[in-house]
């Protein structure tokens, strides 16, 4: 049976208790949190307590920042790692076992399909500085006990890694067990030759998934295969959460509510 969590800012209430209400009468089973930057996550750390205490599950953090550790900038990589070390700190304490912390090399950064098409950085100094930040981050992760996901994003948004297979080729080369990779199947609808074939090769070093449809909205708004994708998931053994992260077309609400009935309609490893 597939575990479903919804990202935070898609959830109607003021606080994590109301939204995680919301979101159990809705199907889902946790909530995914957003990281801002300017240590923001770590100063919510008594909202996150409380909830906690509370009993909301809080499974995972999604980096929300506007630089990340690829960033051609010396500067904006060092401010970036210390950032989603903190993130790791923090998921580590209110998350749970196998708390999780996602993050892509860049967003945004630079692109190759538009002008001036060439990067200021070689792939090979590309790949250097993404190996040394995994590093660091990967050791990071394993002393505080959680896991760091590396999330490929589509060639639009990053000129690095873009499909599973870089992710995984990254991950491998640092050799660290609190790394892993990330999916998420709106980046994997334009970059992998076949979704569920990248899956199924990734499988090993798979750590979380995200789910949207082919057009970043909801599961059902696009035309993704979700019982070839769901059934792929359960073939290779993925245990983790399929975390929402979406626009929302319709009223949102009743949107966001509509996403487990769906998905669980189209997994074949338990009753719709």
């Amino acid at each position: 049976m597939i575990k479903l969590s919804c990202q935070e800012q898609l959830l109607p209430g003021q606080t994590l208790q109301e939204k995680f209400e919301f979101a159990r009468r809705a199907g889902y089973d946790a909530i995914e949190l957003r990281g801002h930057g300017g240590f923001a996550f770590r100063d919510r750390l008594p909202e996150l307590r409380r909830a906690a205490g509370d009993g909301v599950p809080m499974p995972s953090v999604c980096v929300d920042m506007r630089h990340f550790f690829g960033a051609f900038d010396p500067d904006l990589r060092r401010d970036a790692v210390a950032q989603l070390k903190s993130q790791l700190s923090v998921i580590a304490e209110v998350g749970g076992p196998g708390a999780v912390a996602c993050t892509p090399a860049s967003w945004g950064m630079f692109s190759r399909r538009l002008p001036p098409f060439e990067p200021p950085r070689s792939e090979e100094e590309d790949r250097a500085v993404l190996l040394e930040g995994l590093t660091e981050l990967g050791e990071h992760a394993a002393r505080e006990g959680a896991t760091l996901v590396l999330e490929p994003l589509n060639r639009y948004e990053d000129h690095m890694v873009n499909r599973l297979e870089q992710a995984v080729e990254l991950v491998g080369a640092v050799g660290l067990p609190a790394l892993k990779v990330l999916a998420d199947t709106y980046h994997m609808n334009i970059e992998e030759d076949e979704p569920t074939s990248a899956l199924v090769k990734a499988a090993a070093m798979l750590g979380h998934v995200q789910v949207s449809d082919s057009n970043r909205f909801q599961p059902g708004a696009g035309h993704l295969d979700w019982a070839a994708l769901l059934g792929t998931l359960d073939a290779i053994g993925y245990d983790g959460y399929l975390a929402l992260e979406c626009r929302l077309r319709g009223e949102p609400a009743a949107a966001v509510a509509a996403v487990p009935g769906f998905l669980r309609r189209h997994d074949v490893s338990g009753p719709a």
